[in-house]
This record gives structure tokens, C-alpha cells and sequence, in this order.
């Protein structure tokens, strides 16, 4: 199941940071929205632009909306960025997959 959250507070500027532990959990400072998300997969926008985080039993742990803070607990297999100018098309392509 595909869901969206929003985070209230509007982040336009700060630093953005992605830190790993032991492939076991992922966290993503900056994060103005998550697009979408199911155990998979998560596509979030930050303040510089989407990041695709992809593995198994993905959680969502941690969302602090008024830090922009976002922690996804489980196997975490990649995580990767995209160009500010492709949101619409990573949301067909995973509306697409995910039928």
C-alpha cells in the first residue's frame, strides 16, 4: 500500500544529511515530504531535491515534523537522488509498478 505524508512545517533552506547504520536504518534530515512509501520502498523530498530509498521490511521510525526528520528502520539495499525537475515522472513510474 502506497501512502503520502506531509510535513506541515515548509523546509526551504538548512542542511540535509543521510546517514546509515549498519544497513539496518536510514536517516534523512531536510525531508519536506514523503511522497510515497510501502516496505520496499520510500521517495522522499528534501531540501535538495528527491531521494529514492529502496530495501525489505522498510519502517517508517521517526518522522519530526518540525525538523524536517525522517528515520526508516529495516534492510536497507540503496538510496539514490533524483533531479528536482523528474518528481512527476518517478511518481508515474512507481504508480506504474505498484498497480
Amino acid at each position: 500500500m502506497k501512502d503520502t505524508l506531509k510535513v506541515e512545517k515548509e523546509i526551504t533552506t538548512g542542511t540535509h544529511d543521510i546517514k546509515i547504520k549498519n544497513r539496518k536504518e536510514i536517516e534523512v534530515t531536510g525531508v519536506k515530504e514523503i511522497d510515497s512509501f510501502d516496505q520496499e520502498e520510500f521517495l522522499l523530498q528534501t531540501v535538495m531535491g528527491y531521494v529514492i530509498v529502496r530495501g525489505e521490511k522498510l519502517q517508517l521510525k521517526t518522522l519530526n515534523v518540525q525538523e524536517g526528520l525522517v528515520i526508516i528502520h529495516g534492510k536497507i539495499d540503496d538510496f539514490s537522488y533524483m533531479d528536482d525537475t523528474q518528481p512527476e515522472s518517478a511518481k508515474s513510474l512507481f504508480s506504474k509498478l505498484f498497480k
